[in-house]
């Protein structure tokens, strides 16, 4: 019987150090610290990894101060568009979404896809048909609305509007996710966001592409990512670690670090990600500022961070 671990993700290099009240930080650790022990749970008590990082994503998009479910980011037009998608290591089984807005937790809906359709990723109203017939609760926009995306909106239009582009890196940032592997050696890794502030409506980011921002295979890892969207699909970057590790025995942590410190941070994708190797190892290297992310093992100590 294998050791199990978890780890989350809350988005990296999302606010600035110098923005971060003591009350505010403490609100993140809690945060983290809540997804934790919603996963720790279900794996203590014998479930599976799928199941835990299920359940660790679905606190995370109940927290507003993350950019998923509750605290989703606006579209340039003032909507709200998520994806999620998660993957199961022992088959390779995977359901993704993209681009919907209803389901309170989209990282069930992309579960949802993964169980009860013959496809991985669904978008539009089709994919919210699924959610619905799984009996997953749907939420008004009220539910969804938070102040701080809605001003960091706003702030970004303004300076459009005068020609002006922001290369603060939390404006394309922001994103939750967890992996896991259980007591049976099985890896699975969930990641759900509402993507850029102001992005085109209609964007997709590597969120929901399996390869670039999630990932699970058993003989490898499961990976779970967050940063430039664009730039991990271009160097499938959750795949490129379990491609490192099977192709050219890297452990765990050197395959994560070259991944991020080297083919994504290299060619602009500031960011980061958590992953996690059958035997339980864990590696959350990232390039930027900081990343919210914690971890738990077996022993029960939890652990989580934001900045270095």
């Amino acid at each position: 019987m294998n050791t199990f671990s978890l780890a989350v993700h809350g988005g990296a290099g999302t606010i600035l150090k110098a923005n971060l009240t003591p009350a505010l930080e403490a609100e993140y650790h809690a945060g983290l610290r809540a997804a934790l022990e919603a996963g720790h749970g279900v794996l203590a008590s014998g479930g599976s990894a799928i199941d835990a990082v299920t359940a660790a994503v679905c606190a995370l998009e109940d927290a507003p101060l993350f950019n998923a479910g509750r605290g989703a980011v606006f579209t340039s037009e003032g909507k709200q568009e998520m994806d999620a998608a998660i993957m199961d290591g022992a088959t390779r089984a995977a359901g993704a979404v993209g681009g919907i807005f209803g389901p309170r937790n989209p990282i069930r809906a992309a579960r949802a896809v993964m169980e009860h359709t013959d496809h991985v990723m669904l978008i539009g109203p089709n994919a919210l048909n699924i959610a619905r017939a799984a009996d997953l609760p749907f939420a008004e926009p009220d539910y969804f609305f938070t102040q701080s995306r809605w001003d960091a909106l706003q702030s970004t239009l303004e300076m459009r509007a005068k020609g002006e582009e922001d290369d603060d890196p939390a404006r394309r940032h922001g994103t939750v996710g967890a992996v896991a592997c259980d007591t049976h050696g099985n890896v699975a890794a969930a990641t759900s966001t509402g993507g850029m502030t102001a992005k085109a409506p209609g964007r997709i980011g590597d969120t929901p592409m399996i390869g670039a921002g999630t990932f699970a295979d058993n003989a490898t890892c499961a990976v779970s990512g967050t940063g430039h969207g664009e730039v991990f699909i271009r160097y499938t970057a959750a795949a490129e670690i379990s491609a490192r590790m099977r192709h050219a025995g890297q452990s765990l942590h050197d395959a994560a670090h070259h991944v991020v410190m080297h083919d994504l941070a290299e060619n602009d994708g500031s960011g980061g990600l958590i992953a996690v190797d059958g035997d339980g190892n864990i590696s959350m290297p990232f390039n930027c500022d900081g990343m919210y992310r914690g971890s738990v093992t077996q022993d029960g100590e939890f652990e989580t961070f934001i900045y270095r």
